[in-house]
C-alpha cells in the first residue's frame, strides 16, 4: 500500500475521538487551544518501545496506528509529528521547527532533538507542543517575548537568547528554568529521521537508558520514573501528583506492572 493510501486510512474523528475532542472545529485560537488540552490530558508521553528495543518510524500512518489505533503514546517525534497533521487536516497554517531540549541536561547546549509547531491564527502566532515529558504549557504559547502567561498555577515564557534562539522556560521555585529552545528556520519531515534515528538507537540516548510515561491530569500529573529497590535492583516507580501530595507505587510482579500500565496512562504493552 502506497503512503498516500495510507494516509486516507487516517481519520481526524478517530484522533478526535482518542483525544475526547467533542467541540467545535472552527480554526480558532480558542479551539487550538482546547485540541491541545485534550491531547495531553489523554495521550501519554512515553518511551517504553525504545526501551524494549522496537524500531520506531515516525511516518504519520505508522504513528496513527500506535496512537490513535492501539492507544499508546510516544515522544516529541511521534507526538507533536501527528498533531501538527491532525492541525493541517483542519486547515490550521502550521510551520514545524527543530529544537534543543534543555531541562535538566547536563550540557550547555545539547544535540538538536525536538520538534514543535508554529501556528499562526488570525494574525496571531502560537507555540504548540504535545511531546514534552515534563510540566510544559498544556495550552498553545502566544509567541510573543518575554511575555509572562498564566496557566492554571504555571507561569510560562518566551525569551530570546543569543545562541539558542527562543528559549521557552517555566517559573519553578521562584526562578526562570529553561524547558526547551528552537530556532526559525523551517523544517520538513524527513528533517527529523536522523535525530529520531539517534534517539531511538544510540547507547547515550537517553530515551534508551530510563523508563519514561507521563501524562496530565485535571488537577496534576501521573508518572513513572527509575528508582532503585532495598536490593539496589532498578525498578519503576509509579507516581501521582495531586494538589495533596505525592502518591507512589512499585509493582511488584509483572501482572502488577502491567495493571499499573493500563491504570495510570491507558497502556496496554503488545
Amino acid at each position: 500500500m502506497t503512503n498516500k493510501l495510507r494516509l486516507e486510512s487516517c481519520s481526524v474523528q478517530g484522533y478526535l475521538d482518542r483525544i475526547g475532542y467533542h467541540g467545535p472545529l472552527d480554526g480558532s485560537a480558542k479551539t487550538l487551544s482546547a485540541l491541545q488540552e485534550a491531547h495531553v490530558l489523554t495521550v501519554p508521553y512515553e518511551n517504553l518501545d525504545i526501551m524494549r528495543g522496537k524500531y520506531l518510524s515516525i511516518e504519520i500512518p505508522d504513528v496513527y496506528e500506535k496512537v490513535v489505533v492501539r492507544r499508546r503514546g510516544g515522544y516529541c517525534f511521534e507526538l507533536n509529528g501527528l498533531f501538527a497533521w491532525l492541525l493541517r487536516e483542519l486547515k490550521y497554517d502550521v510551520t514545524e521547527y527543530y529544537g534543543r531540549f534543555l531541562f535538566g541536561e547536563p550540557v550547555e547546549i545539547p544535540m538538536r532533538r525536538h520538534r514543535i509547531s508554529r501556528v499562526q491564527v488570525d494574525g496571531e502566532i502560537y507555540i504548540c507542543d504535545v511531546g514534552v515529558g515534563i510540566p510544559a504549557p498544556r495550552q498553545p504559547l502566544h509567541f510573543k517575548e518575554g511575555l509572562e502567561q498564566m496557566q492554571g498555577n504555571e507561569i510560562y515564557r518566551l525569551v530570546r537568547d543569543t545562541t539558542l534562539g527562543w528559549v521557552v522556560q517555566f517559573l519553578h521555585n521562584g526562578q526562570w528554568d529553561s524547558i526547551y529552545s528552537f530556532t526559525e528556520d523551517v523544517q520538513y519531515p524527513i528533517d527529523f529521521e536522523m535525530p529520531h534515528h539517534w534517539c531511538i538507537t544510540h547507547p547515550d540516548s537517553i530515551f534508551k537508558n530510563f523508563n519514561m510515561a507521563y501524562i496530565r491530569t485535571p488537577d496534576g500529573r501521573k508518572t513513572i520514573a527509575d528508582v532503585e529497590d532495598e536490593e539496589g535492583k532498578k525498578v519503576q516507580e509509579f507516581r501521582k501528583f495531586t494538589p495533596k501530595g505525592v502518591e507512589t507505587y512499585i509493582p511488584k510482579t509483572e501482572e502488577e506492572y502491567r495493571d499499573a500500565l493500563q491504570s495510570y496512562f491507558g497502556i496496554v504493552l503488545d
